[in-house]
């Protein structure tokens, strides 16, 4: 696929590409991740008559950053792909323009959120997978966990971030963390390392944002898989609950993750029908 790109409010240049024809979805990935995390989700969404954006985040893949990072401009980046899909403006003769979707996996589900509360032009609705708010289900997280994670990286312990947000923030157990190091994709999270600071600064303590929540006037399914921890299903039932037009659903999958053969139909059923 060709990639493009667009600009965000305050410069920063994005790079996506798009898959297929239909109504617009924009995936927006999680910690750890570039667009290419997102492609086969992408890939059955438009062989379901979908159009699939994915995008690396600023910081990550070819997408360019800025220094001071601020969760506003994650929202805003999510709003430049809207509104370059035809989304978040007005139409010929003032009517609304035809509505884009949106997909958030895990963190990539608060920035989703941050967007939808903010404007919520020209999000039709939107699909979270377990947003991580463990807070909301007895497992808060450290309030100092993005200054040590800038720390780490500050003096290029690159790798020691990665696994210091594995480990203390995803809760994975030490011979997991192990593994992934000695694993061909480990050079690579350890580049985009800096953005782990990103994602633990949207997160905060993980309590549940009960007035971000309460500002989203779109539906929103809230997918949690039947093999994930139980304060992230916990986490997805809640925050669903405390969404004004919110619906959560569990689906087989795995560990924080559903295949996206079986996930894709799902999204494309809410969203479209």
């Amino acid at each position: 696929m060709t990639v493009q790109t667009v600009t965000s409010a305050d410069g920063t240049v994005l790079a996506f590409e798009r898959f297929g024809e239909g109504p617009p979805v924009v995936l927006v990935g999680g910690a750890l991740s570039t667009r290419t995390a997102g492609v086969p989700l992408a890939r059955h969404l438009a062989g379901a008559g979908m159009s699939a954006v994915v995008y690396d985040r600023r910081g990550r893949g070819d997408s360019g950053d800025a220094p001071g990072y601020a969760p506003e401009r994650e929202a805003e980046d999510l709003a430049a792909l809207v509104a370059v899909l035809g989304g978040g403006g007005e139409g010929p003769g003032g009517d609304d323009p035809s509505p884009v979707y949106a997909f958030g996996m895990s963190s990539g589900g608060l920035v989703v959120l941050r967007e939808a509360a903010r404007t919520g032009r020209g999000l039709g609705a939107v699909v979270l997978f377990e947003p991580p708010f463990t807070g909301a289900a007895g497992r808060p997280q450290a309030p100092n966990h993005a200054a040590l994670l800038s720390e780490l990286v500050g003096s290029d312990r690159r790798g020691d971030a990665v696994a210091y947000f594995m480990e203390r923030i995803v809760g994975l157990p030490p011979q997991a963390v192990e593994g992934a190091r000695r694993s061909p994709s480990w050079e690579g999270v350890k580049r985009i390392a800096h953005t782990l600071v990103y994602d633990t600064t949207l997160l905060g303590d993980a309590s549940l944002p009960v007035e971000t929540l309460a500002a989203v006037d779109v539906p929103v399914l809230v997918v949690s898989s039947r093999e994930s921890t139980p304060a992230l299903r916990e986490a997805a039932r809640v925050t669903a609950e405390a969404l004004p037009r919110g619906v959560h659903r569990e689906l087989p999958g795995a560990f924080h993750q559903v295949p996206p053969e079986q996930l894709a139909p799902v999204m494309r059923e809410f969203f479209v029908g």
